[in-house]
């Protein structure tokens, strides 16, 4: 896999507005992030030749954002079952399919109307046609917040995580995403309020829980080279990495407190040759505040169980030693299922992020959903074209 390393770059991004309720459909949405992206990249739709997405519930494939888009042939396409835990995976293959030069144009995007239509992780309906739901449902046990709620319970057990420490994860994202026109979420909050906000599922209250979103983000990738003579200076993809394990449902996995990014940073770390010390910027996956906690410890930046008061000590805030979420995440921007991490860590790699840059950001971490729910993760490692 390393042989692809900065051959393929990011050469756009695009959004839709971010709201609770579009008045739009999710292809209508796909369609106009994928037309900003190529905007912002200087490229026409005849330019595309490829289309990337994952789903769980509300999505728009491929095969119906083509026609719309009026794209005239496609000659390579994903659309990958699963969560937040394979949004970096699409990128890391579209990368892959431009190096291998099976594509020369992929636009990776995530659509959906996700507060208004279809709520994810919602009840009321089937289970997810995923083998684990089987063992869940039947108790009560079916949606995300009950499910990361066990998994911080374990944390804050074994070793003295606190509500404070959760509550230092929410207030720092919240005012990055003041300074984020774009965020649905940009009245500062305090530890008071946190504190204050009502219980979803204990040990989670409303403020540690990710913003129900009605959305689209896309971004366009393509070679390193095509990409230099573009609108926009290029963000090349120096690592991509995905996999997966024991499903803590119904494998053999016993120790909570560790996911499958564990595993998976070494070989991210190592395809790109870097290490969490050469990170200017993580953009790390924040479904719950807990997920930005266990991923400081996974990937690197502190060591196992010091993840609450590493966040608690500033670490995290923009001018801190790891700037965290720079755009407010899915806690405050809004939740895409991914991709808007990864828009946002091209941003700060561009030096276009206004009031939250980061000063010299050239390497940044972006992460999908750890590997709870789903047994497997992935993430991208970017670096800008210096």
């Amino acid at each position: 896999m390393g042989s692809f390393r900065d051959r393929a770059a990011i050469a756009g991004v695009g959004y839709t507005p971010f709201s609770r309720d579009s008045g739009v459909s999710t292809l209508t949405l796909a369609v106009r992030a994928i037309m900003a992206a190529l905007d912002d990249a200087g490229l026409s739709v005849d330019d595309v030749d490829a289309l990337a997405t994952h789903r769980v519930g509300d999505s728009a494939p491929p095969w119906a954002v083509a026609p719309a888009l009026g794209v005239p042939e496609v000659s390579w396409y994903l659309d990958q079952f699963g969560g937040g835990s394979v949004s970096h995976a699409v990128i890391g293959q579209a990368a892959m399919a431009v190096a291998s030069g099976v594509a020369e144009t992929v636009v990776c995007y995530r659509a959906v109307n996700a507060r208004s239509e279809f709520r994810m992780g919602g009840t009321g309906r089937g289970a997810a046609p995923v083998f684990d739901a089987q063992y869940q449902a039947p108790y009560g046990y079916f949606a995300p917040p009950q499910q990361f709620a066990m998994f911080t319970r374990a944390h804050m057990n074994a070793y003295g995580t606190t509500h404070e420490h959760l509550g230092h994860i929410a207030v720092t994202q919240r005012a990055n995403a003041v300074k984020n026109a774009r965020a649905l979420k940009r009245d500062p909050i305090t530890l008071d309020d946190y504190l204050a906000s009502r219980w979803i599922a204990e040990p989670l209250r409303l403020l540690d829980c990710c913003l129900e979103t009605d959305g689209a983000c896309a971004v366009v990738v393509t070679s390193r080279e095509r990409a230099r003579d573009l609108r926009r200076p290029p963000v090349l993809v120096s690592a991509a990495a995905w996999g997966g394990g024991d499903s803590f449902f119904s494998g053999t996995g016993t120790d909570f407190t560790v996911t499958e990014a564990a595993r998976l940073a070494p070989r991210l770390y190592a395809m790109a040759g870097v290490g969490p010390d050469d990170i200017d910027v993580a953009e790390l996956y924040d479904c719950f505040t807990f997920s930005v906690l266990v991923q400081l410890e996974d990937y690197g930046f502190c060591p196992k169980g010091e993840g609450g008061p590493y966040a608690a000590s500033g670490a995290i805030a923009l001018g801190g030693e790891l700037p965290v979420n720079t755009h407010g995440g899915f806690l405050s921007e809004g939740y895409v299922h991914g991709i808007n991490h990864v828009a946002e860590a091209v941003a700060q790699l561009r030096g276009t992020a206004g009031d939250r840059q980061v000063p010299g950001a050239e390497v940044a971490l972006s992460t999908a959903q750890p590997g709870y729910v789903l047994a497997g993760t992935s993430a991208l490692i970017l670096r800008s074209d210096t």
